[in-house]
C-alpha cells in the first residue's frame, strides 16, 4: 500500500496492477442523472458532477465508476473530465460497464461508450451483472460478449475486463474459476459477510475486489440508527464500515455515491485504514459481534441456502431480521424488503406471505430453529402495501 496524498491511500488493483484510491467516485447519483435521453445534459448536472469530480480529486480519488446503464453518467463524466476540467487522461482510472448479449452488441456498445466518456480507451470494463445461470450463460457463450470483450482487450480498447454480479455465490465462483476476468465488483461489508469465500477465492488468482454500494445497500450507513451510532462511536457507522471493509488485504477499493460536501468530509475519517483493523475498529467490531446474540437466526450468517421452491430469498430475509433484531435497522430492513421484485434478477424473489410460506421446502431448513416462523414476523414487520 502507498500513500501518495496525505488522506487518501491506495491499494494494487490485484492483476491489473492499477494503484487504485481505496475510495472510487461511484457515478449513479448525479442531478437529473435518470432522465431520458441520456446525451441531454441539463447545467445543473453538468455543474453537480464537476463539483463532485474536483472534490475527489482534491482528496486523491483517481478512480471513477460508471455503466452504460447509469442514465447520464458516463455522458456527464466525459464532458467533466476531458472537456471542462481537462484532466490528463493517464492520471485517473475509468471503470464502465455494460451487459451486451452477442460480440456484435459488445463492439456496439464499447464505441458509444468511448464516445459518451470522450476519451480512446476505457482502463476496467466490467460485464455488467452476472446474477444468474442464465447471464451467465449469455456473457460467457463461445464468440459472444467476454469474448469480445478480451478481443478489444488485445486492440488496446480496454485495459482490463472484469465483471460485477449480484449472483449467488456458486455462481460468481463459477465465473471466478473462468479465469477470464482480472476483477471482480461484488457486495461485501460487515452486514453481509457471505461472500467472504468469494473475496478468498478472488485473491487466490490476483483478481483486483471492488466492493459494491458498501454505504447503501450495506445498510443506508448515512441514516444508522441510535444503537449503531453508539455501538461505532467515535467512528459514523459509515466510516467504520469502510475500515472494516478495508481491514482486509484481499479488498481494494469501495464505491461511494458521494454527492454533496459534507460526504467527502466523513469520507475523510476512514483514515488510516489498516491491515488488520486497528484497535479502535476492532473493538466496535466486538460488540457488534456480541449484538448477534439477540437473534438466533445468527448462526446462520454465510450460509447460501439454495433456491426454494417457494420464492423466498430465506438467507436475505433471516439477513434483514437480524440487522432489525440485532441492530435496530428496521427502517433498512422495510426499504428493501419492499424493494423486493419477481421475477428481477437484480434484487428478486417473493414476499414471506402466508401464501408463500406454505410453499416452503422444510426439508431445506435447519431444524433447530423456527425459519417459517420468523419469516412471518419478518413480513409482518417489514411489509408496507
Amino acid at each position: 500500500m502507498t500513500s501518495d496524498s496525505p488522506r487518501m491511500q491506495y491499494r494494487r488493483f490485484g492483476k491489473t496492477e492499477r494503484q487504485l484510491s481505496v475510495i472510487t467516485l461511484g457515478g449513479m447519483r448525479f442531478v437529473h442523472g435518470w432522465t431520458k435521453p441520456a446525451d441531454k445534459l441539463p447545467e445543473d448536472s453538468i455543474e453537480h458532477c464537476r463539483r463532485c469530480v474536483e472534490q475527489a480529486l482534491a482528496l486523491g480519488i483517481n478512480h471513477f465508476e460508471t455503466a452504460h446503464a447509469y442514465g447520464k453518467s458516463e455522458h456527464l463524466y466525459g464532458l467533466v473530465l476531458a472537456d471542462e476540467l481537462r484532466v490528463p487522461r493517464e492520471s485517473y482510472h475509468l471503470m464502465t460497464k455494460g451487459s451486451p448479449t452477442s460480440a456484435d452488441d459488445t463492439k456496439r456498445m464499447v464505441e458509444k461508450q468511448l464516445k459518451a466518456l470522450r476519451t480512446d480507451h476505457i482502463d476496467l470494463y466490467a460485464w455488467h451483472g452476472i446474477n444468474n445461470q442464465d447471464l451467465y450463460a449469455v456473457a460467457l457463450a463461445k464468440g459472444g460478449p467476454v469474448e469480445a470483450l478480451h478481443a478489444l482487450k488485445r486492440q488496446g480498447v480496454i485495459g482490463d475486463v472484469g465483471f460485477s454480479t449480484h449472483a449467488p455465490r456458486d455462481i460468481i465462483l463459477r465465473a471466478i474459476d473462468t479465469d477470464l476476468f482480472a476483477f471482480v465488483n461484488l457486495h461485501y461489508y460487515f452486514f453481509f459477510q457471505r461472500n467472504a469465500p468469494v473475496v478468498e477465492r478472488a485473491a487466490a488468482r490476483d483478481m483486483g475486489v471492488f466492493i459494491i454500494s458498501p454505504n447503501d445497500k450495506g445498510g443506508q450507513l448515512f441514516n444508522p440508527p441510535p444503537l449503531l451510532r453508539t455501538i461505532t462511536a467515535p467512528l459514523t457507522p459509515l466510516q467504520w464500515n469502510a475500515r472494516f471493509c478495508l481491514g482486509s488485504p484481499h479488498i481494494h477499493t469501495l464505491t461511494f455515491g458521494m454527492t454533496q460536501p459534507e460526504h467527502f468530509q466523513e469520507m475523510l475519517g476512514i483514515f488510516p485504514a489498516s491491515v488488520p483493523l486497528d484497535a479502535q475498529a476492532k473493538a466496535a467490531k466486538e460488540l457488534l459481534d456480541a449484538r448477534l446474540d439477540v437473534d438466533p437466526s445468527a448462526r446462520y450468517e454465510g450460509c447460501d441456502l439454495p433456491p426454494d421452491p417457494s420464492g423466498i430469498p430465506i438467507a436475505e430475509l433471516l439477513r434483514l431480521r437480524r440487522m432489525w433484531k440485532c441492530y435496530d435497522m428496521l427502517d433498512f430492513g422495510r426499504y428493501r424488503y419492499n424493494f423486493l421484485k419477481e421475477p428481477d434478477h437484480w434484487y428478486g424473489g417473493s414476499m414471506a406471505t402466508e401464501e408463500n410460506l406454505a410453499k416452503v421446502d422444510r426439508s431445506r431448513l435447519p431444524n433447530d430453529v423456527d425459519v417459517i416462523a420468523m419469516l412471518r414476523e419478518t413480513h409482518q414487520a417489514f411489509y408496507r402495501p
